[in-house]
């Protein structure tokens, strides 16, 4: 048996095959089952640690199943974990076979396990903990309501003092709490009641925070004298980041991002990533963008009292060729140049960088795209040989085109003489074109478009196209970009 301190002292938490069979229960206080069954039981410590040590390698071996394993907190139990296998059940032969396997192996190793399935982790939660010892229990899709009606309402992981009052009111079973008015249980056992019932129904969303691997490279240092500085920050990440290049170095890796932790004296941890656009093993290149995103957080990052520990993960890592790093001045640029830039952008200005990324249409508006910018695709294939070669294109294009009015044009095919565009009125004394753009016959039917460059008497430079042609009226205009 296992006992550890609670309300009036030692009770009972863990018990044995043997322990049940004398009738004990988990609970029960240490002192009154050595008077009922005499002072030769052996009973264990507590430890908590240890316990949480053992979860935490349970459920990173049932990562076999599924990358998504989040251990039961301590108000669950702290004694098992739930497992999200909607996207690989059919990687095992379905759920079932799934389910079979993981209680094969539990029972293998002499893991005793109450193991249950349903559509939501409060049904298959309360299933498992309160429908009694026996095979897997699987609930169909759609059924995990009526399969939890006749449970305890103790099942549904709220308070044991919230259980009791709600059995003195008549409401045993999670059936007769769902059936019951929501707004006087709302006021007398506040919102988590209505939480819990709604998770284990499916009514609202239980966000889970899955359990990482440890990872494989990682480097920390505490502090005596808690730290808060910028630049004492900037300065350990350095020195952690050259502890840690050896060892990217040995597997001929480099790191592609990167997590600093920083556990502050109060017990509160916050956390920093930072995403490189090619792998490196660089120290400075780390310190330096490490250094532009505290500039952007300022106050953001408060460091109360200071922090005692800083750590360093490599949470994403790529091939990094070995190279003379002898005779080098500064650290290779990798193409262009470009991923330094990109990388501090990114830290100054908080947000991914992005590139236009050339698509197979000649309609404007389909001939590019917004993607992300990659260090091994800095290269742009344009048709025609390069981003803006001749036919020219409007360095703002618009998503589509916005109507022109009061437009005066020379007919049939001749340039606006002047029109009016988000109330202004514009005076052309430059034009070329037109330019013919027809519709994509495989996309849908689209009338032609002409189109023009122009140049109004203020110097504005616009990108306008007319759309159909005065022998088959309507004829509408519209401005679709802007020239530098």
């Amino acid at each position: 048996m296992v006992a550890a301190l609670g309300p009036g002292g030692l009770r009972l938490t863990a018990l044995d095959a043997n322990a049940r069979a004398m009738g004990l229960q988990p609970g029960e206080p240490l002192a009154r089952a050595r008077a009922r069954i005499g002072t030769g039981i052996v009973v264990h410590p507590a430890d908590r640690p240890a316990d949480a040590a053992a979860l935490e390698r349970l459920c990173l071996w049932a990562m076999r199943y599924t990358p998504v394993v989040v251990p039961f907190r301590e108000s669950e139990g702290g004694d098992g974990f739930f497992l999200d296998v909607s996207g690989s059940s059919h990687l095992f032969g379905g759920e079932e076979a799934l389910v079979s396997d993981l209680a094969g192996r539990l029972s293998a190793n002499a893991i005793p396990a109450r193991i249950a399935l349903a559509d939501t982790p409060g049904a298959a939660f309360a299933l498992a903990r309160h429908s009694g010892p026996g095979s897997p229990r699987i609930v169909a899709p759609g059924a995990g309501a009526a399969a939890l009606r006749g449970l305890p309402v103790i099942a549904l992981r709220i308070d044991p003092a919230i259980a009791e009052s709600l059995r003195k009111l008549g409401l045993r079973r999670i059936g007769a709490l769902a059936d019951a008015p929501r707004a006087p249980l709302a006021r007398r056992f506040g919102e988590a009641l209505l939480l819990r019932l709604d998770q284990a129904l499916g009514h609202r969303p239980e966000p889970f925070v899955s359990l990482s691997e440890a990872p494989a490279f990682s480097a920390s240092r505490g502090f005596l004298d808690p730290i808060g500085h910028q630049n004492i920050i900037v300065a350990t990440v350095r020195h952690l980041m050259e502890e840690l290049a050896h060892k990217l170095a040995a597997a001929g890796l480099g790191a592609r991002c990167l997590r600093l932790i920083l556990h502050r004296v109060d017990g509160h941890s916050s956390s920093l990533d930072l995403g490189l656009s090619e792998p490196t093993r660089c120290e400075s290149t780390v310190a330096r963008l490490l250094d532009l995103r505290l500039d952007r957080l300022g106050p953001a990052l408060d460091a109360g009292f200071g922090f005692e520990t800083l750590r360093l993960d490599v949470t994403a890592i790529g091939l990094l060729a070995p190279g003379q790093a002898a005779l080098a001045i500064v650290p290779a640029l990798g193409a262009s140049g470009l991923g330094p830039l990109a990388d501090a952008l990114r830290q100054r200005i908080g947000r991914r960088a992005i590139r236009l990324e050339p698509r197979a249409s000649h309609i404007p508006e389909r001939a590019a795209a917004q993607t992300p910018w990659r260090v091994d695709a800095v290269t742009l294939h344009w048709p025609g040989g390069g981003a803006y070669a001749k036919p020219r294109r409007p360095l703002v294009l618009l998503r589509r085109g916005e109507a022109a009015e009061e437009v005066i044009a020379l007919a049939p095919d001749g340039p606006p003489q002047r029109f009016r565009w988000r109330r202004r009125l514009h005076r052309i004394t430059h034009a070329e074109g037109p330019e013919r753009i027809a519709g994509e016959w495989w996309h849908e039917t689209a009338p032609t478009r002409d189109y023009y460059l122009v140049e109004d008497e203020s110097g504005c430079r616009l990108w306008l196209y007319r759309e159909g042609n005065y022998s088959a009226p309507p004829v509408g205009w519209f401005v679709q970009g802007l020239f530098a």
